[in-house]
């Protein structure tokens, strides 16, 4: 009893550990992003400024002369942040190369919507990245404040936001507690203000609807290598399951058999026993067929349509969920298919991982497009690299073009949105 009173005291430990490793190791990463985002801030508001005089001088003719040369500055800062975001995330694909004579550049999607985006990160972007200088600079300087207080400039001191002063130690230790506040706010705001500085980047400088086609093509080849991916992934789930489930009890049924056939002459009581084992056996065998064949595709969506479908993966869940479904129409098989195994591998991971007290399943369609977001209040911190289930979301989605968006930051709550064309 004394090891599984220690057992059980010592995983509350190591799990609220790893909730605070999981949500400084965010903290910091985010700060990284927002500092980067503050220095292509920096330069872009360097490439308005350029542009404006630009613009400004063309009435008189030199504009005319400077134009190239902001533009290519303009389109070259434009991949720098395409670079810095891909590494920090997802692929932004590029557009074609965008034109540098003013003439062209008028009518230029590409050169547009480089522009918008540089417009929204000189304000907003600016704006974030200088806070992700400042957050740690002022819980420094607080949180340190009782070790240099009474040698520092000033008289009497005050705190970083000038409001109070230290006369004295207790006044000192009060001072830093304000430090504690920033270091809260970095833990919990920092992750998504490095999402939003991201946001303009990764929506305008990524390939328009309208861009060459070549670009599109090489978008469906990746789209078709998910699926390929993603296929064969359920084939070796499957053979797995008929190889380590159903097959082994086939062969249980085969042995059985034989040796009552041998015993039916000689003891008729021990074959009659072998015979109810071979029938359990073979029951046991048909259920895990019916489970492989569901899993396949569960025949209750043809039987009830997503909505029941959602409303029975619901009511089975371990943690209490809400489900909230409005389909009026009916999407492809395969569609439907796949949102009943986002909602299903979501449900199951919230049931086992994330300590959520309730749930929620929101299903709509609108303009031919399926949007799924499910919502746990949980512990969050979820990983899509940490065999949570995610990365097979990700490829079944990713095989009908779809999209998946994951915001779990540590302490929750976990939020996964997912869009998927409804199909023919």
């Amino acid at each position: 009893m004394a090891i599984q009173e220690n057992t059980a005291s010592d995983e509350p430990r190591s799990s609220s550990r790893d909730i605070v490793v999981r949500a400084v190791s965010t903290a910091l990463s985010s700060l990284e992003q927002l500092l980067g985002g503050f220095g292509t801030a920096l330069l872009a508001l360097f490439v308005l400024a350029w542009l404006l005089v630009t613009a400004a001088t063309c009435l008189i003719g030199v504009g005319f002369l400077m134009t190239p040369a902001a533009l290519r500055t303009l389109h070259s800062l434009a991949r720098r942040e395409r670079g810095r975001l891909g590494r920090r995330g997802p692929e932004i694909v590029a557009p074609d190369p965008p034109p540098v004579t003013l003439r062209e550049a008028l009518t230029d999607t590409t050169t547009h919507r480089e522009l918008r985006w540089l417009v929204q990160h000189v304000t907003l972007g600016l704006f974030l990245g200088l806070a992700g200088v400042l957050l740690p600079i002022l819980a420094l300087r607080d949180i340190t404040f009782p070790l240099w207080w009474q040698v520092g400039p000033g008289s009497p001191t005050l705190t970083s936001v000038g409001i109070g002063t230290a006369y004295s130690w207790p006044d000192t230790f009060a001072a830093s507690l304000l430090g504690v506040g920033w270091v809260s706010l970095i833990l919990g705001l920092t992750p998504g203000m490095a999402r939003l500085q991201a946001r303009p980047g990764r929506r305008f400088l990524a390939a328009g609807p309208d861009t060459d086609l070549s670009l599109r093509v090489a978008e469906l080849t990746a789209t078709r290598a998910a699926a390929l991916d993603a296929h064969a992934t359920e084939l070796r789930r499957i053979e797995r399951s008929l190889h380590d489930g159903t097959q082994n009890r086939l062969v249980s049924v085969t042995v059985l058999l034989g040796a009552a056939r041998r015993m039916v002459a000689r003891d008729p009581a021990g074959a009659e026993e072998l015979l109810e084992r071979a029938q359990s056996a073979a029951e046991q065998a048909l259920a895990e067929l019916r489970t492989v064949a569901r899993g396949i595709l569960p025949p209750v969506l043809a039987d009830r349509g997503l909505a029941g479908a959602l409303f029975g993966l619901a009511a089975n869940c371990a943690v209490p969920c809400r489900t909230d479904v409005d389909v009026p129409e009916r999407c492809a098989a395969s569609v439907e298919a796949t949102a009943y195994f986002v909602v299903a591998e979501a449900l199951t991971n919230i049931a086992k991982h994330s300590g959520a007290a309730q749930a929620s399943v929101t299903v709509r369609s609108r303009d031919r497009r399926l949007f799924l977001r499910i919502e746990d209040d949980g512990r969050g911190g979820a990983d899509e690299n940490g065999g949570s289930g995610l990365a097979g979301i990700r490829r079944r989605v990713a095989a009908h073009d779809g999209t998946l968006g994951v915001a779990s930051p540590p302490g929750g709550p976990t939020t996964i949105e997912v869009e998927l064309p409804c199909g023919l």
